[in-house]
């Protein structure tokens, strides 16, 4: 029986995050299918096509601004990803800013 050599670290951890983030996109439709929540066409397109980047090159950007370097999803994927599996569970958005106000003259 043959054995396969050690991956390297880094290879083992590429491979980690490629999963999670595939796992999160399955998780992500799963919640909404269960729910009954319907995603509009671009979060449906969202999910199939960063989906299918991640596995055919491992991540789903190009740019290396634009996320860390071992991550599969850039930075505003992950965040648009966390909105829709929010959307899915029903969660309200948080964070509801008021107006601007004026300040009185007290402060400076």
């Amino acid at each position: 029986m043959k054995r396969k050599p050690p991956v390297s670290p880094l290879e083992a951890r590429k491979a980690a995050t490629k999963r999670a983030a595939l796992n999160a996109l399955k998780r992500a439709r799963r919640t909404a299918d269960k729910a009954g929540v319907e995603l509009s066409d671009w979060e449906g397109d969202f999910l199939t096509d960063v989906g299918e980047r991640v596995k055919t090159y491992g991540r789903a950007f190009g740019d290396p601004e634009k996320g860390a370097l071992g991550e599969a999803l850039s930075v505003m994927q992950t965040v648009k990803l966390k909105e829709i599996t929010a959307k899915a569970k029903g969660e309200k958005k948080g964070l509801q800013r008021g107006p601007f106000r004026r300040k009185s003259r007290g402060e400076s």
